[in-house]
């Protein structure tokens, strides 16, 4: 495989919509995300009160890349071998001899299932996107307080959980104005939304009239995605696309057979019978990757069309895109700017003086480096002294050199570039950082002092 990548030499150029084309407010959208499950288990469920309160610091918790041990109540994260990095229990971190004790030097159990797809199951949970990521510091706390109150070993509460997202984020909570979140998101948008960069919406209009055909890929419902589109790029926002996709249900989309997952038109944000085929470009909702590549066939003119599909997520986005339909896939990885240690100035588009307006106490934004598990890159091994012998990549890096042509840290990062900008992609014979841009993460640069790991 050559080794740059560019957006000149695609013929199809894909996007994912939340936390891709459209970016949040990330300490007010991760407090409402918190809030709209914990309210569902306390009021429906009977689960401890407490859970509804939240200190400052408590979001410090939630970083992406850990996978929970759904029975254990425990927290992981891995390193590229599969080796326990660092844990929690419920909230609490283990120490080094506790995760030695439990975990040893070995592959964790279920590394094998997880590293092989990058997968979710009945038995853990792997946290990789914002969506998820306040759920992860809700559990954490659950497992708390069971212990506290009944001393458990076991855990049953993710039946609960489930329950709660479902009721928070199922397709018809919001035209129905159900659960809390849809609700907020519509009376508030501003509260949660980033508005596109101009530079990012001058970008769009110039990969179309470079005969590049647009395509908008979402799990997101029709309206919800509407009202995001209209937010964050304005009522004409369908002009920026060919083809449009609701419903997605990722990672099914690529993973799907068409009589597994159809496409369907709307009506009025309804779904109608399913379509045997895919014929022109509009808006459609589920679908999948084979009948969709089938009409781009058609409307290159071309056998083997060359697609980049952007996205977030690792599980939903990046590997299923790279695994089952070969696209290249460009990785949007806010955690570039955090593990810088500051923002850069460019990054927000907001002034410093309205940062956290919506917020008396100021939480943390969930992208600057956990304190609690540390680089998202990069970490030690547990238990021994000697730092220099056993720094190790994280698995959630190895995903990232794997699975994705390149990494960035937002749209606006490249929107300035001309189109047959070259960069230098992710490979297996190229140093570790070779893909990140506009610079790698602080913690793989040789010769650092390794700020990120304490």
């Amino acid at each position: 495989m050559q080794q740059h990548f560019s957006l000149a030499e695609c013929d199809v150029v894909g996007f994912d919509l939340d936390h891709t084309l459209c970016r949040y407010h990330l300490p007010q959208s991760a407090r409402l995300i918190y809030d709209s499950f914990a309210h569902y288990l306390v009021t429906e469920k009977g689960y401890d009160e407490d859970l509804l309160t939240l200190a400052p610091d408590n979001l410090d918790f939630c970083c992406k890349g850990l996978v929970l041990d759904i029975e254990e109540g425990n927290f992981l994260k891995l390193a590229e071998d599969g080796t326990v990095l660092r844990a929690s229990h419920g909230t609490k971190s283990m120490t080094s001899e506790e995760i030695l004790e439990i975990y040893r030097r070995k592959e964790w159990k279920h590394f094998n299932t997880v590293s092989g797809m990058v997968s979710r199951t009945a038995k853990y949970y792997l946290y990789d996107n914002y969506f998820d990521l306040p759920g992860a510091l809700l559990c954490a706390r659950v497992v708390d307080s069971l212990d506290q109150h009944d001393g458990q070993k076991k855990y049953d509460f993710w039946k609960d959980m489930v329950a709660a997202i479902q009721h928070n984020y199922k397709i018809s909570a919001f035209k129905e104005d159900c659960g809390m979140y849809f609700p907020e998101v519509k009376n508030h948008p501003d509260k949660y939304l980033r508005k596109c960069p101009e530079s990012v919406k001058k970008w769009l209009k110039q990969l179309k009239n470079a005969g590049k055909i647009l395509l908008l890929i979402t799990s997101s419902h029709s309206d919800y995605c509407r009202l995001l589109c209209e937010h964050v790029l304005g009522n004409d926002f369908e002009e920026y696309f060919d083809i449009l996709i609701t419903n997605a249900l990722k990672p099914g989309f690529f993973s799907h057979t068409p009589n597994q997952r159809p496409f369907r038109t709307l009506e009025n944000d309804e779904e109608q019978e399913a379509l045997l085929s895919l014929d022109k470009p509009g808006w459609y909702s589920q679908g999948n990757a084979t009948q969709l590549y089938d009409l781009l066939k058609k409307m290159t003119g071309k056998l083997d069309p060359k697609v980049v599909y952007f996205g977030d997520s690792m599980h939903s986005d990046i590997f299923p895109a790279r695994h089952y339909s070969n696209w290249e896939t460009v990785f949007i990885l806010e955690e570039l700017l955090g593990d810088k240690g500051t923002v850069p100035a460019n990054a927000e588009s907001e002034p410093l003086e309205k940062k956290g307006k919506y917020e008396g106490d100021q939480l943390q934004v969930p992208y600057f480096v956990s304190k609690q598990w540390g680089s998202f890159f990069m970490d030690r091994l547990p238990g021994l002294e000697n730092a220099e012998e056993t720094l190790v990549h994280t698995w959630s890096c190895k995903c990232i050199s794997t699975y994705s042509t390149i990494a960035i840290p937002s749209l606006e990062a490249i929107a300035d570039l001309p189109l047959d900008y070259r960069f230098t992609r992710f490979s297996s014979n190229s140093s570790a950082t070779a893909g990140y841009y506009p610079s790698p993460p602080r913690a793989l640069l040789p010769n650092e002092d390794s700020v990120m790991m304490k």
